[in-house]
C-alpha cells in the first residue's frame, strides 16, 4: 500500500511557496533546506529524507490543483506532473491525484 502525501495548492501561489510546501510535506527533521529547484524536488520524491523510505512507492494528492495551474502556469505544472509520474528514469515510484 502506498503512503499518501498531500500537497495543498491553497498554501502557496509561487514557486518559492511550492518548494516550502514540498519540503514540509516530504521531509522531516532536516537541519538543512532542500534545494529550490525541480531537480531537488525529484530527489525528495525518492524518499529517505524523513517521511518515507528511499524508493518507497507513494501517492500524492494535490489539493487545489487547478489553482496551482493558474498560479504557477500550465507549462510549469505539466513539468512537475511529469517529474512526479516519471517512474522509469527518476528513481522513485509515485502516483498523482488532482483534487
Amino acid at each position: 500500500m502506498r503512503e499518501v502525501f498531500t500537497i495543498d495548492g491553497r498554501r502557496f501561489s509561487n514557486m518559492a511557496g511550492f518548494y516550502r510546501e514540498a519540503e514540509w510535506v516530504f521531509t522531516c527533521g532536516l537541519d538543512w533546506k532542500i534545494g529550490r529547484n525541480l531537480n531537488a524536488f525529484n530527489d525528495i520524491l525518492r524518499g529517505g529524507l524523513g517521511r518515507h523510505g528511499y524508493g518507497q512507492p507513494i501517492h500524492i494528492k494535490w489539493l487545489a490543483y487547478e489553482k496551482s495551474v493558474r498560479d504557477l502556469g500550465k507549462e510549469t505544472m505539466d513539468t512537475i506532473a511529469e517529474i512526479i509520474l516519471d517512474t522509469d528514469n527518476s528513481g522513485h515510484d509515485c502516483t498523482l491525484e488532482h483534487l
